[in-house]
């Protein structure tokens, strides 16, 4: 659910009906600096940061980002750090506490089940942001994007305040680099006892995927999320040759669909995600063996989500009048993406989803959570990404051809919620994505114009009863 749109308040009113709420990591040391910076409405941020650990990094944080009343109109945020094979040991705290932030609150007075959402391409903040998660008691952890392989044995660890280490691949060197997260040195010896391993479900697109993980990743796999290409967010590349239809998107076939048997044969819990979320196809999956099913967009526009209103405005009046999803406003952009996988848009006028847009805008990299490792020379990396500048791409061995149609989608996510940049040109504009379950929300409006997650539950909710006597938390997940 992209950037903070899966919040801590939309985890936390899912969880509270006795599902899993399960809350975005992605930039979440980011979310939380501009959040304070915004004067932190509420008081939230304070009051889980007084909850942290070391008190100590909890102060230095609120000193450093902390603005009473929030900035002034016009004014850019004040950016951490970017993320290094060796960061900064303030900016590693940072990450720690952001993610103890999102899911203490997501958890704050309730007993009920709190997941984690990270991008496995997103590999330089993960091992703080899991161990931040584990801190604040997360009960699963959701990975995709990507082989999450080595995430089980780093939950392992960190649950026991032991030193974790990640691979992280670098572009043409013949070996990844390694990079290492120790909690002691981290949290400056404020170590609770007792941390629970949360459970760890690997977001696969293949029986064939899952069943590697079961069988070698470095701990234990608890169970899968099965995703299709219908979903919104990142999808799996299809399977062979790329192919574009008409439109542009990527064509999608028989070798892309999921075996459930073979998902069931592996003997794990399994939910099913993209185009999933009716009573209909929820009953169908558990009939398939499925625990049940994720639901990410439906949930994007009820009312406590993350997404800035505005942009919850338009999309759920559109489809209030009775306009049509299907009518081309949700696109598989092939390109966009600077992981290489496809990326589902939703055109929106205003949008860097629009071409006009996105040729106007100036390119920079300053949030860089999409960079990837490069080999500069033996023993030595460097870091670039394809929707940087064009001429420091090249500068840094890229090939211009591969800056073709690349998106800025740290940038572009961060203004989603509200938050964009304010630039030497301006402000960062969206680009909104969503998945084919869009097409499902005039079913849960039922002629309203808005609505509330516990609307989007009781919805789901209509076919349950006839197909499975198993507790909901086990049968839909945010």
């Amino acid at each position: 659910m992209g950037i903070a749109v899966s919040d801590w308040k939309l985890a936390r009113t899912v969880s509270l009906m006795g599902e899993m709420g399960v809350v975005s990591g992605t930039a979440i040391n980011s979310v939380l600096v501009r959040r304070l910076q915004d004067g932190d409405v509420g008081g939230h941020m304070r009051r889980a940061l007084a909850a942290f650990p070391s008190q100590e990094i909890a102060a230095k944080i609120l000193e450093t980002y902390f603005i009473e009343g929030g900035r002034a109109k016009g004014v850019a945020y004040k950016r951490s750090s970017l993320f290094s094979l060796t960061p900064p040991l303030a900016l590693s705290q940072l990450t720690v506490a952001a993610s103890f932030v999102e899911v203490y609150l997501a958890k704050e007075g309730h007993d009920g089940l709190v997941g984690f959402n990270l991008l496995e391409k997103v590999h330089l903040p993960n091992l703080a942001c899991l161990y931040g998660a584990v801190l604040a008691g997360v009960d699963a952890v959701l990975m995709g994007a990507g082989i999450p392989r080595e995430i089980p044995g780093v939950l392992d660890l960190l649950s026991q305040n032991k030193t974790a280490t990640l691979k992280v691949p670098v572009v043409g060197a013949t070996e990844d680099a390694v990079m290492s997260f120790d909690p002691s040195t981290v949290m400056a010896g404020c170590l609770p006892e007792g941390l629970k391993r949360p459970h760890f479900y690997p977001i696969v697109s293949s029986s064939v995927l899952a069943q590697s993980l079961k069988k070698k990743s470095t701990g234990e796999v608890n169970g899968f999320i099965v995703e299709g290409p219908l979903a919104g967010g990142h999808n799996a590349p299809p399977r062979g040759p790329m192919r574009l239809n008409e439109a542009g998107e990527p064509v999608y076939g028989p070798r892309d669909e999921v075996d459930l048997a073979e998902m069931k044969a592996l003997e794990l819990p399994f939910w099913i995600a993209g185009h999933a979320a009716t009573p209909e196809k929820l009953a169908a999956a558990v009939a398939a063996g499925a625990a049940g099913i994720q639901v990410g967009t439906l949930f994007a526009f009820a009312e406590e989500s993350g997404l800035d209103s505005r942009l919850k405005l338009e999309v759920v009046g559109r489809i209030a009048r009775g306009e049509n999803p299907k009518d081309g406003w949700v696109f598989t952009d092939p390109v966009s993406s600077p992981t290489g996988f496809p990326f589902k848009a939703v055109r929106l006028s205003g949008s860097v989803s629009e071409p006009e847009v996105y040729q106007q805008r100036k390119r920079i990299c300053d949030l860089g959570y999409l960079r990837h490792l490069y080999q500069k020379a033996p023993g030595e990396v460097g870091y670039r990404c394809s929707a940087e500048p064009v001429v420091d791409f090249e500068k840094k061995g890229g090939l211009a051809a591969d800056t073709v149609g690349k998106k800025c989608l740290c940038n572009a996510l961060m203004a989603d919620i509200g938050m964009g940049q304010v630039q030497a040109w301006g402000e960062e504009l969206p680009l909104l994505t969503a998945g084919d379950d869009l097409n499902f929300l005039s079913r849960v409006l039922a002629g309203r114009d808005h609505y509330s997650a516990a609307d989007v539950i009781r919805y789901l909710r209509q076919a349950v009863a006839d197909v499975t006597a198993r507790p909901m938390a086990e049968a839909v997940s945010v």
